[in-house]
């Protein structure tokens, strides 16, 4: 059973038990075995230019006894995390995102973002179904598609049109080994995955927008 745990500034999805997890991670990127993924907040001033950012993020782990866990890092407030599962047939998709869209990009353009926040989009997916390494990444393409749509359904103007996603996204896609070898869009697989994706995300991208809007009003 699948569990999320807020101890900020640390956000803990324990996945049940050892999976298979594919990510572009800062601790553990690429096709690992782990059994938990984990968010760390951050602020600016925790990350200034001259820092071991790998360095320090072992000692943080180290210190929690988890150098074993895919972990991201985000300046969003992790108490607005947003999760959804969606049940399609036999098919169970967890999804756990952060939305922060301070340094959000349309795809294909750049917005000069030095000097300010980072917010960063950060998606973790546990299924129940076993597949293959090369289903895996196809999950993971879904993933991305979902949280795309998410963002342009949540409609942040940028001057080049509306924001796609930001410049430090991140996803981490989990599942038990297994021989299922695809995940497309036809598949309950891929239906659930987007279904649960979508749904975390867009939840909260519209957070982010309400807090950034109230924020707004009480400094004017």
């Amino acid at each position: 059973m699948s569990r999320v745990t807020l101890d900020r500034p640390w956000l803990e999805f324990d996945l049940g038990s050892g999976m298979q997890v594919l990510s572009w991670a800062l601790n553990r990127p690429g096709v690992v075995s782990a059994r938990r993924i984990l968010w760390r907040e951050v602020r600016n001033a925790d990350l200034p230019r001259d820092l071991d950012v790998d360095g320090w993020l072992a000692g943080e782990l180290q210190h929690r006894a988890a150098r074993d866990a895919v972990t991201m890092l985000t300046s969003r407030d992790i108490r607005f995390f947003a999760e959804h599962k969606t049940m399609i047939g036999n098919v169970e998709a967890h999804a756990v995102a952060t939305v922060g869209l301070s340094n959000a990009e349309r795809v294909g353009h750049r917005v000069d973002r030095s000097g300010q926040d980072w917010g960063t989009v950060n998606v973790a997916l546990r299924l129940n179904s076993g597949l293959t390494q090369t289903a895996l990444p196809e999950a993971m393409s879904i993933v991305v598609q979902a949280r795309t749509a998410a963002i342009l359904d949540a409609s942040l103007p940028l001057p080049s049109g509306l924001a796609t996603g930001t410049g430090t996204d991140c996803v981490a896609v989990a599942s038990p080994p297994g021989d299922i070898r695809y995940a497309g869009l036809h598949t309950e697989i891929g239906e659930a995955i987007g279904r649960a994706v979508y749904t975390a995300v867009l939840q909260g991208a519209r957070q982010w927008m309400t807090n950034t809007k109230e924020n707004t009003d009480a400094a004017s």
